[in-house]
């Protein structure tokens, strides 16, 4: 139990990251193209959960029905495509692995998108059918980028599973403008879709993000010690008693879940899996017991200033926040390329 203790995060620790969220959740409810002063915001949503609202109606509505239902969705985005791509990357030993990056993203975007144009549905839950599909058409993905890489390079170098997966999002996004082209009636929203945008988000979409982070979550972190034997090679941590098979399906299903659900109600949000993990990393070290944990707190983070850059920049207009993440991310993508080169020359 000691030893856990020490290889894990201290309760201290948990309790910075989460004040660490919190401001930032604070900050993204205050600001915004109509800046509401924090003694409003604090009366608004107190208020409401108390079930007596007051303060103005402007800022109820502004507050109730915009703002919170976006931020919620941003910050269980961010940590689910951080943790995502932490457990990806330990599972492939790999510092690029994400699922942009892979090409994972791109087919669960391709699932949504036929979802989308074809109206596909599941009765009496919102937007469950577009999640179901992206999360099928993810795993189906995943499969077939990870067979490819196979035949091509047994080790799965990085280089490999790179040219792979950009070969594969290009064979992907060919297959959505015909998609596009077929259902032109649905162009408009399936072109703002693809760009990543959690504008107009709901509770209800809130509420589908948290289940299915809070579901990978019971699977993904009990595995940290698995992820750990990963690290040193598949044939040593068979040695060591991990079920090499069952933990890489039960990784790769969750990893699936978390992009798919993502993609569903947000769109492609590129290279967060990428950029998150990797300055986590440099924190905590490699230890998966804090990369996890690490990586969905500062995911949260990371994309709710994100969303609040698209949002006030270049205010009142509105930027997809799949542009800001990307922006960043191909920065550190030609960071950690450029450290693995020189790495393998010295």
């Amino acid at each position: 139990m000691t030893t856990l203790r020490r290889e894990g995060f201290r309760p201290a620790t948990y309790l910075l990251m989460a004040g660490l969220l919190l401001l930032t959740l604070i900050l993204c409810l205050c600001v915004g193209s109509v800046m509401i002063p924090l003694s409003d915001t604090f009366e608004v949503l107190w208020s409401a959960i108390k079930g007596q609202p007051s303060g103005t109606p402007a800022h109820q509505s502004i507050l109730l029905h915009v703002r919170l239902p976006r931020v919620l969705c941003v910050g269980l985005s961010g940590a689910a495509l951080s943790l995502g791509g932490a457990a990806m990357q330990g599972l492939l030993r790999n510092p690029l692995a994400e699922g942009s990056t892979l090409g994972v993203s791109s087919g669960a975007s391709l699932g949504a998108v036929l979802a989308i144009a074809m109206g596909f549905t599941i009765p009496g839950i919102p937007l469950a059918g577009t999640a179901a599909m992206a999360v099928l058409f993810a795993f189906l993905s995943l499969m077939l980028i990870l067979s490819l890489s196979l035949v091509m390079d047994r080790s799965l170098s990085t280089n490999t599973l790179i040219l792979v997966g950009v070969v594969f999002s290009l064979f992907v996004s060919s297959l959505i403008n015909v998609v596009i082209a077929l259902y032109s009636d649905k162009i408009r929203s399936i072109a703002f879709w693809t760009m990543g945008s959690l504008a107009g988000s709901t509770y209800q979409d809130a509420a589908m993000l948290a289940i299915a982070l809070f579901l990978s979550s019971l699977v993904l972190f009990p595995l940290a010690s698995e992820l750990n034997a990963f690290a040193v090679g598949e044939e040593n941590a068979r040695h060591v008693g991990v079920s090499v098979k069952r933990v890489k399906l039960a990784i790769m299903i969750s990893v699936c879940v978390l992009i798919g659900v993502c993609v569903a109600v947000g769109g492609t949000i590129g290279f967060v899996g990428l950029v998150v993990p990797h300055i986590v990393r440099l924190m905590t070290g490699p230890n998966h017991k804090r990369l996890l944990p690490g990586s969905a707190f500062i995911g949260a983070v990371f994309l709710l200033l994100s969303d609040l850059a698209a949002r006030t920049v270049f205010r009142p207009a509105e930027l997809p926040i799949g542009v800001i993440t990307s922006l960043v991310g191909a920065v550190v993508f030609v960071s950690i390329m450029f450290r693995s080169r020189k790495a393998v020359r010295t």
